[in-house]
């Protein structure tokens, strides 16, 4: 199943990593967290993969072109340097297209760029490529096969330190409480889309407004709540936390770790 992903936009919070460095190329550990998420499909059988791009898109497609093997990989290095055997391949199976899908497009406008690229696929994968979970991908697609839907997104719990308040009409507090412990919700990505969802987003429009909206009142639009670990990767202390946690050497986000939630 081919996998699109957005890595197209201009990261404004985390400015401090991304002025120079695009977003999806902020590293975690030797990867940028781009190749994290594409590791995390291409573990389950995915690799198939085409790369929305927009801001600094050059700086994307120069990474690749220019991959370092042997940066995550054992080898042996003989006569000085001028031969080396890699023990092992992480990206040899991958597909990768590069489309400039605009500097200044939003979702919904950088996955119609890249429909042409989609035909004849009945269903599709879609992510913000910043995101990083330990999500069963096998058992998230078996259920949205069952509800027969249009279009899927993973949903978990928030992880910011916030307190929702209610307040009454004379504006006192009736109740605080950490988002954590509440039945909030929010999208944490992870898309599944049959081919169907293009007739569902018009010119300009962003993906989860409008399209999404359209969706729901045809009861289209399916959601799985996955309780494990999900990551988002917006700030310099969302950073942090995914090095800390890569730096334990058992990152939750690679499956082959056997760490998936169930």
């Amino acid at each position: 199943m081919k996998v699109v992903l957005f890595c197209g936009g201009f990261g404004m919070r985390l400015r401090d990593q991304s002025q120079n460095t695009p977003k999806p190329l902020v590293r975690i550990g030797y990867r940028p967290i781009i190749w994290h998420v594409m590791n995390y499909y291409a573990q389950y059988g995915h690799q198939d993969f085409i790369l929305c791009l927009g801001y600094k898109a050059d700086e994307i497609k120069r990474y690749f072109l220019n991959y370092e093997e042997w940066l995550s990989n054992d080898f042996v290095f003989e006569n000085g340097g001028s031969t080396l055997d890699l023990l092992r391949s992480d990206i040899q199976d991958w597909r990768i297209t590069f489309v400039d899908t605009g500097l200044h497009s939003n979702i919904g406008m950088r996955l119609k760029a890249v429909e042409s690229h989609l035909a004849g696929e009945e269903m599709f994968l879609a992510n913000y490529s910043d995101g990083l979970t330990d999500l069963p991908l096998d058992d998230y697609l078996a259920d949205f096969q069952r509800c027969n839907s249009i279009a899927g997104f993973v949903s978990v719990k928030p992880t910011q330190s916030f307190h929702l308040v209610n307040i009454d009409q004379e504006d006192r507090v009736t109740n605080i409480q950490h988002i954590a412990e509440t039945d909030v919700w929010i999208n944490g990505g992870y898309f599944v889309f049959k081919n169907d969802i293009f007739n569902f987003i018009q010119p300009g429009e962003e993906l989860v407004e409008e399209p999404f909206q359209r969706l729901i009142a045809q009861g289209e639009l399916y959601t799985y709540k996955h309780r494990g670990f999900w990551a988002c990767m917006d700030t310099f202390k969302d950073k942090q936390r995914l090095e800390d946690i890569y730096s334990q050497g058992t990152p939750p986000w690679d499956p082959k770790n056997g760490n998936l939630y169930s």
